[in-house]
């Protein structure tokens, strides 16, 4: 399974970087502006690509066909590692067509169902990504969904990579490496769990004091 980190923030990516663990990011235009990086949108995107040299997501704020071409050719010029962020509506879909035909990857984002992914890898996306988490706060099995688009991408092998986004917790990657999926898009404080584990601090604790007992 790859890592992409998700995230806007250089040092985070950096550290993420550095340790040899990083396939890719994500930003939205959420990240972005925690960054404050309104104003430098291109110049944050062009120094993430810098550092990953892999798929950085970056997403339009457009909502129709027209401004989202535009928007989404103007990104592709940014970095030859930019994946063009686009959301799962029609136009976003008629968008998706336009863009992969001219061999621009793109990333359809906000996929709920896994119509709306069987309609985007159609479409010609490089990458669908599935909200398990937001499933999940409205009570529904956001896995399930993970289970459903891989089933269907494989019977009709469709090379639209599934990207799982919105993870809360260890447990959501560990579920969806099980079920096959391309790609976590992972926030920096949940990576980070992925360390830890109270029997390791406890054995190292103990190897370090039997090493120091005269």
């Amino acid at each position: 399974m790859k890592f992409f980190l998700d995230s806007a923030n250089v040092e985070e990516i950096n550290e993420i970087a550095s340790m040899g663990l990083l396939d890719g990011v994500t930003t939205n235009p959420s990240l972005v502006a925690k960054e404050k990086g309104q104003k430098e949108f291109s110049k944050i995107i062009k120094n993430i690509c810098k550092i990953v040299k892999g798929p950085v997501s970056a997403e339009v704020l457009s909502t129709d066909f027209d401004s989202m071409v535009k928007e989404g050719l103007k990104l592709s010029k940014i970095d030859k590692h930019v994946v063009v962020k686009l959301p799962m509506t029609k136009d976003g879909i008629r968008a998706t067509r336009f863009l992969s035909k001219k061999k621009i990857s793109v990333n359809v984002t906000l996929i709920f169902t896994s119509t709306q992914a069987l309609i985007a890898a159609k479409a010609g996306a490089a990458y669908v990504s599935p909200f398990i988490g937001r499933l999940d706060d409205i009570s529904t099995n956001g896995m399930n969904l993970v289970h459903e688009i891989s089933e269907i991408f494989i019977n009709y092998g469709f090379p639209t990579e599934i990207l799982v986004a919105s993870i809360r917790n260890p447990i959501h990657i560990v579920d969806a490496a099980r079920l096959g999926a391309d790609i976590a898009t992972i926030p920096y404080k949940v990576l980070i769990q992925l360390f830890n584990h109270p029997l390791t601090d406890i054995g190292l604790e103990k190897f370090l004091s039997d090493w120091n007992k005269k």
